[in-house]
């Protein structure tokens, strides 16, 4: 009988509420992980803090570290987490965030083991801080991490020189901002220095997910060689980006050799067409544009920026 009745078509509106119950359920769990993520961080800080206050107060040694160790480990051998290193690394961790606060911010959201690189690989306060909240918006994995942290991504993310503060306002001025970089690193790429701009635009699409990922988080692929009739003419766009968050379009333009002022006016072209007739102005951001080339002038870099009327950035 039981199974007649779930053999039976499904009543009217159950499918949608199954699909309500499992996005619920799903949300729950994803909850339930992060409050226990946060719950284990806040005791390891606590940890550490008391080893770390009997240390200074008390003048215990090294060696008592071992000890707990042992003890910990003895009391809870279910439990992982209890080596030597890793109290260590939980004194460490009091010590870096003498305050607690790291456990009631953005970075309470990262696994343990991100928190180990932080400590590892960085000395820098506001430095740990920012890789922290990268990790957790972008979502790195531990690897990823490690590796913006050995590339410096700190020093060149938003780091290309625009005139969008004159084309856009502030808010979203500082939103195209961020997804530049300076320079743009395609070191996934197998060129000579005899590569004209023509090789290396098919190098960035025979090898789209490392180009993509040299671009920065959000970047997704629109066309290469997108061609646009205008009056008697054709103007050809290396290639058109979009920028998932930022729901804005970017025009790219790859320039093998030092800047030239004549380049902005004809990216500025592209990027006026791009927004006139790709953009939804309903639902799109402003559409910017990026030129990359292989050396320039700062100085006349400013200069071509400042008479240019659309919102461009230049990087290396």
């Amino acid at each position: 009988m039981a199974d007649q009745q779930l053999d039976a078509p499904a009543p009217e509106g159950y499918d949608e509420l199954l699909t309500r119950l499992k996005e619920r359920v799903r949300t729950s769990q994803v909850r339930a992980a992060r409050a226990a993520n946060t719950e284990l961080l806040a005791l390891f800080w606590s940890i550490g803090r008391d080893i770390l206050q009997r240390q200074q107060d008390a003048g215990w040694g090294a060696k008592v570290v071992q000890r707990l160790a042992e003890d910990l480990r003895r009391e809870f051998p279910e439990q992982r987490g209890w080596s030597r290193r890793n109290l260590q690394y939980m004194r460490a961790f009091a010590a870096a965030w003498p305050d607690g606060e790291f456990v009631h911010q953005a970075g309470a959201q990262l696994p343990w083991r991100h928190v180990t690189v932080l400590l590892d690989r960085l000395d820098e306060p506001t430095l740990r801080d920012w890789y922290a909240g990268a990790a957790v918006e972008h979502g790195w994995s531990r690897n990823v991490l490690e590796h913006q942290i050995t590339s410096r991504l700190h020093a060149w993310a938003g780091a290309a020189t625009s005139n969008f503060p004159a084309h856009l306002p502030g808010p979203d001025s500082e939103l195209a901002q961020q997804l530049t970089r300076d320079p743009y690193v395609f070191d996934h790429l197998d060129l000579t220095t005899r590569a004209t701009e023509r090789d290396l635009e098919q190098a960035l699409m025979d090898r789209l997910q490392g180009t993509l990922a040299a671009f920065g988080h959000g970047m997704a692929f629109v066309g290469r060689q997108v061609r646009f009739d205008v009056g008697d003419e054709v103007l050809v766009v290396d290639l058109l980006l979009f920028h998932v968050t930022q729901l804005r379009y970017v025009v790219v333009e790859l320039k093998i050799g030092r800047f030239s002022p004549a380049y902005v006016g004809q990216l500025g072209t592209y990027v006026a067409v791009v927004d006139d007739r790709v953009r939804d102005h309903d639902v799109h951001a402003p559409t910017v544009g990026l030129l990359l080339c292989t050396g320039r002038d700062e100085q006349v870099v400013r200069y071509a920026l400042a008479s240019a009327s659309a919102p461009l950035a230049v990087a290396t």
